[in-house]
């Protein structure tokens, strides 16, 4: 199964969170033919009192079921730190899966689609980098997907 999430960390030096976990999801063995888009500075959604983000999408291919590759990812933020203390607070790391090939996934702790990956600039812009052409829920590819977002507060990280 193809899998694509998102990465996001505004907290505890966020370039490095992510740069660890690109390194964690990319030697975990259950998850093959890791790839990874651009990363991106983003402001953050929801309450604005917080740093900017650093945010990148992930694809693989898995054999993991949904649930598992969550409980996958919640082990890895839980390594960095993780602390859930507001809705769309800052966060040393945040992993959301977003696509688990074409299957619809609604269970208590797993929606999929991800509810708000849509509307989000900080997804779309670098699930364009990987799948522009993908086919998306609402019938639109990526690439129309994201002629419909204002993406004007991103900007590329450049490695150094």
């Amino acid at each position: 199964m193809t899998a694509y999430i998102g990465l996001g960390s505004n907290l505890d030096q966020p370039l490095e969170q992510i740069r660890q976990a690109i390194q964690t999801l990319a030697t975990e063995p259950s998850l093959i033919h890791f790839r990874i888009s651009k990363l991106y500075a983003s402001k953050p959604v929801g309450p604005q009192d917080q740093p900017d983000y650093v945010n990148a999408v992930a694809s693989f291919e898995t054999s993991l079921s949904g649930i598992e590759l969550l409980d996958l990812l919640q082990a890895i933020e839980q390594d960095h730190h993780r602390r859930r203390e507001r809705h769309w607070g800052p966060r040393t790391l945040d992993l959301d899966l977003l696509l688990y090939g074409q299957e619809q996934i609604d269970l208590p702790r797993l929606t999929v689609p991800h509810p708000f990956m849509l509307e989000r600039g900080f997804v779309i812009q670098p699930l364009h980098d990987l799948a522009p052409d993908m086919l998306l829920v609402n019938g639109k590819t990526v690439t129309e997907q994201l002629h419909q977002l204002d993406t004007s507060d991103l900007v590329i990280i450049t490695e150094e």
